[in-house]
């Protein structure tokens, strides 16, 4: 069982809290383009948008498989108590900085992140209904999927390009890790979602939708 700290939010007098929207789904269901293209709609004062992907434990903390290869692909592979701690600060309407994670990409340089409190926040990773007392908090849940085949592709061509993966190591994690992670972790709370989007092929109309219902929360 994942222990997150107790959340509770301190409003100041100028202050109301903010509204939260959780996105989750597979591994290559788009999740990361879709909330890029959020992040290109509206400026930071509007949204703010929180990565579970940045809360990953260093590599030494991650759990071994029965072959020796470590596993990322679990709930406790993520600093989940910072991950929640820094979110319930934004909440609060505190600025959280924290180093990006490269997920042991040699070739990449890590950059200083900084979080600015916005009266939208969106919380994005695999595990955010996973872990209960974040998924509590959501205002709004949004679960995207697609089809295996095309998350696999998809899997590929990140891992390779973006964290310099070889092939066969973004293969076997897929197959021994990603999808019973899936099937075990993320896949049972589909039904929880307020709203699913179908990506096999694109997400424009949703992603309409989705920006055209933070404009008028924006707006209210």
């Amino acid at each position: 069982m994942v222990h997150l700290p107790q959340i509770e939010f301190y409003p100041t007098s100028d202050m109301s809290k903010p509204y939260l929207i959780g996105v989750t789904g597979g591994s290559g269901s788009g999740k990361t383009t879709f909330i890029n293209k959020l992040r290109g709609a509206f400026n930071g004062k509007e949204l703010c948008i929180i990565s579970q992907d940045d809360y990953y434990h260093s590599r030494g903390k991650q759990k071994l498989d029965e072959k020796g290869v470590r596993n990322f692909d679990l709930p406790n592979s993520i600093d989940s108590e910072s991950f929640a701690t820094d979110l319930v600060r934004l909440i609060s309407g505190e600025t959280v900085i924290r180093e990006e994670y490269t997920f042991n990409n040699e070739k990449a340089s890590p950059k200083l992140l900084t979080f600015y409190p916005a009266p939208i926040i969106l919380v994005e990773g695999i595990f955010v209904f996973h872990y209960r007392e974040i998924m509590k908090l959501l205002d709004l849940k949004i679960f995207l999927e697609a089809k295996e085949n095309l998350k696999v592709i998809r899997r590929i061509k990140r891992d390779q390009i973006e964290r310099n993966y070889p092939i066969e190591d973004v293969l076997y994690r897929y197959e021994k890790h990603v999808m019973p992670t899936f099937e075990k972790y993320i896949l049972p709370y589909k039904t929880d979602a307020d709203i699913i989007i179908n990506n096999n092929s694109h997400f424009d109309n949703a992603l309409e939708v989705i920006k055209g219902f933070i404009t008028n929360k924006l707006i209210k």
